[in-house]
């Protein structure tokens, strides 16, 4: 019993919060751009018994990584509780490794797409009564309990330069997506990371968001373009004050090489799209807009 699920990483460009007492309503506004770098997640249930339930090992790239598998663990326990797959797997073994493209934790959606990954696979391999997005709603619910993201979920479902009108989970959320002209490179630089949680829980950090961001999707709606796009991304960045200088000085040198650039919420990240995938960053990640979405392999 094995399954492959393909989830692209997901960069944000602007974005405002929204809460609800619904986690499945809860979220965020905004645009962001998918890659067609992103997450590959290998499933697979082996008859290995264990007396109390079913166990899951779970791999990053081969190698147990217990910090960054706690969205997987998230993911499998919300399986359980709103599907009953404990009594469908019947004290085997889940396998899962996750293959990333891009670093963790800095701005590329990585727990959203691992989320995903999971929750797909799991669908897929038992076979449950339920829909695509009832089981990437589950993700969207590990995102919410574990603050690491708030709407990336949705965005790698769609793909594409998604506009997120209405924040939640799939199935409840309202997207839209650029038409583009030209096939676009994404060109992008971590310098490491920035923990989402301490920025999206604290109070000074989400009124300023919220304050830069509000607006910023009717401007970007008025002119669906990627220009629009960048330029009111790094004016969000800038406004917020979340920029870094290292960063800063990435985004002009990628200004003069491409069609415009900005920093990736949330990481210490640069990202620019381009017409060709030429920069003289030095290892850079150079990717194409992923327009598919989320996918079975």
């Amino acid at each position: 019993m094995k399954c492959s699920v393909f989830a692209p990483s997901h960069i944000t460009g602007f974005f405002e919060i929204v809460d609800h007492q619904q986690p499945l309503k809860r979220g965020s506004c905004g645009a962001g751009v998918a890659l067609d770098t992103g997450v590959v997640t290998k499933l697979q249930i082996i008859d290995k018994e264990y007396e109390d339930g079913f166990k899951a090992d779970v791999k990053i790239n081969g190698v147990h990584d217990d910090k960054n598998a706690t969205i997987t663990f998230k993911t499998l326990e919300l399986m359980e509780k709103n599907f009953n797959i404990n009594n469908m797997i019947c004290d085997r073994t889940i396998l899962i490794d996750h293959e990333m493209e891009v670093p963790i934790g800095a701005g590329y959606g990585t727990s959203a797409a691992c989320a995903l990954g999971t929750a797909l696979a799991i669908a897929k391999i038992l076979e449950l009564d339920i829909t695509f997005n009832n089981a990437a709603s589950m993700a969207h619910l590990a995102e919410i309990e574990m603050k690491s993201g708030l709407g990336d979920v949705v965005a790698e479902v769609n793909g594409g330069i998604t506009f997120r009108l209405k924040e939640g989970a799939p199935g409840v959320a309202i997207t839209d997506k650029m038409i583009l002209a030209d096939d676009l490179y994404v060109i992008s630089k971590s310098l490491g990371g920035i923990e989402t949680s301490k920025i999206i829980g604290d109070p000074t950090h989400k009124k300023r968001i919220n304050k830069t961001g509000r607006h910023m999707l009717k401007e970007l709606l008025k002119n669906p373009d990627p220009k629009t796009f960048l330029k009111l991304s790094k004016r969000f960045a800038m406004e917020t004050g979340l920029l870094s200088n290292e960063v800063m000085d990435l985004i002009t040198t990628l200004e003069d090489e491409t069609i415009g650039a900005s920093m990736a919420m949330l990481g210490n990240t640069a990202f620019a799209l381009s017409k060709t995938p030429d920069t003289s960053i030095k290892e850079a990640i150079i990717s194409k807009i992923d327009s598919e979405g989320c996918k079975f392999l």
